[in-house]
């Protein structure tokens, strides 16, 4: 039985990263009942501790979610809680109802047992609720720790959901095996980018508007508009024409930060919320005049950059900025998000409709600067430019020298860049690189992707 080892990313295959990164990625759910060692298997598979673990019941009662990256495929990880047939509080309740929404979200589901502890009463009841689930479930017999308790793995059949997999989440035994199943399991993903409909998501926190200025695109009241937080629970797509320009709106639920995210069906819209961001060619970062940014704004927009989507800044409710100036609070909002620096900026009102007619166009304008692929005679020349108006770094007597820069792939941008050693490159010389490259050819509303090569290295 193998034993899983992780390792970094390598540079090499960034055409196939590219394509995964905008493609939906797909869902699967670890279920169990209480301290069978669930949050230790997402930390394990995860590749770091993200997840509490303790000894004692309970301690997960929100759920978790990483991305997993195995061979050609990505998904998204989730924990979840205990599941209790009988609970007896609140909190066990609202505990159950979000691992069913995990369960109705998710594309494969991971039932994990303990296997120390053998077949218990909990385990046949949660084995009868996913009988009746109409998704692939892998069993797995957790704490495997030697090949004694291994053999154990074999009480388990009498669930009735197939070859138990031994496995030991602390220790690793096991996990290989487990992502390879899984692999076999996961759907194809489709690229977002395969339609030539602009896809757009609107994202932002609770009551930022989302709602409102979706039915105020559209026309008419398409979907519930509501000043309660948290009205829209699912993501929603609307296939419009606005002014001649065919587009798919996504209108999600609000994010928030994780640490406030209830239990329930409000985590459940958090998922839809990111798959959301996943598949749009250009994501609505909706910002509240009223607070302008919030931490949770800061995390909705680490999730957009970090998914190298097209976005585009809209503070919304500006007919209350009760004098505020313009310019001041477009420097204000980019000294917060300086990692959306290239982001366009429009102040409206969805509720008023002051300023939403520039909306389409503006998303429009960044659509087609995803797509722009550049000349590899007009890149080299602004690199040598570049680095004969700033000096590369060094480390010691070696120079990193640029022998030469190509654009990959679009949507979005990514340029290649061939040196004599990669590992001399500095993060402040990369982003002196990007901002020159923008300087340039434009890229508003879109990141740029820039990766180096070591000579000869393929």
């Amino acid at each position: 039985m193998r034993e899983i080892q992780f390792k970094a990313m390598p540079q090499t295959g960034y055409k196939d990263d590219i394509t995964k990164m905008n493609a939906a990625k797909p869902i699967v759910a670890i279920i169990g009942r209480q301290n069978v060692g669930k949050s230790t298997l997402l930390n394990r598979l995860a590749g770091k501790r993200l997840a509490i673990v303790a000894d004692l019941p309970g301690t997960t009662r929100d759920r978790l979610f990483a991305d997993v990256r195995l061979n050609d495929s990505v998904f998204i990880l989730v924990d979840t809680g205990g599941l209790e047939f009988k609970p007896d509080s609140g909190i066990t309740e609202a505990v159950n109802e979000q691992i069913k929404a995990a369960i109705n979200e998710a594309d494969v589901l991971i039932f994990l047992v303990d296997i120390k502890d053998g077949v218990t009463a909990a385990d046949l009841e949660i084995a009868d609720l996913l009988r009746t689930v109409q998704k692939p479930v892998l069993l797995v017999a957790n704490k495997a720790d030697n090949d004694r308790l291994e053999g154990d793995s074999v009480d388990f059949f009498s669930l009735g959901l197939g070859e138990p997999l031994p496995i030991s989440a602390y220790h690793g035994r096991g996990t290989a095996d487990l992502l390879d199943r899984i692999a076999l399991l996961l759907p194809s993903s489709t690229p977002a980018s395969e339609t030539e409909i602009m896809k757009l998501a609107i994202v932002g926190r609770p009551n930022a508007g989302k709602s409102m200025l979706l039915n105020t695109l559209a026309g008419g009241q398409r979907t519930i508009v509501s000043n309660i937080p948290g009205t829209t629970r699912d993501a929603i797509d609307m296939q419009l024409d606005i002014d001649g320009q065919n587009v798919i709106l996504i209108d999600t639920a609000g994010i928030r930060r994780r640490g406030r995210v209830s239990a329930g069906v409000e985590h459940y819209s958090v998922l839809r919320a990111l798959k959301a961001i996943d598949r749009a060619d250009v994501v609505l970062l909706l910002l509240d005049t009223t607070e302008l940014v919030t931490a949770q704004d800061l995390h909705i927009g680490g999730y957009i950059q970090q998914a190298a989507k097209g976005v585009i800044i809209l503070v919304n409710k500006w007919d209350l900025a009760m004098g505020l100036n313009k310019n001041e609070c477009h420097r204000f909002i980019m000294s917060k998000l300086k990692f959306l620096s290239y982001a366009p900026m429009l102040f409206i009102s969805a509720k008023l409709g002051h300023g939403v007619d520039k909306i389409i166009g503006q998303a429009g304008r960044v659509y087609q600067e995803r797509q722009k692929r550049i000349p590899t005679a007009e890149v080299n020349s602004v690199i040598q430019q570049a680095t004969a108006e700033h000096t590369p770094p060094r480390k010691g007597r070696r120079l990193l020298k640029f022998l030469y820069a190509t654009q990959a792939e679009i949507k979005p941008p990514t340029f290649v860049f061939f040196v004599n050693d990669a590992n001399l490159m500095h993060f402040s010389y990369q982003r002196f690189l990007e901002n020159k490259l923008r300087q340039a050819f434009g890229f508003k509303g879109t990141p740029l992707r820039l990766i180096f090569k070591t000579r000869g290295e393929k």
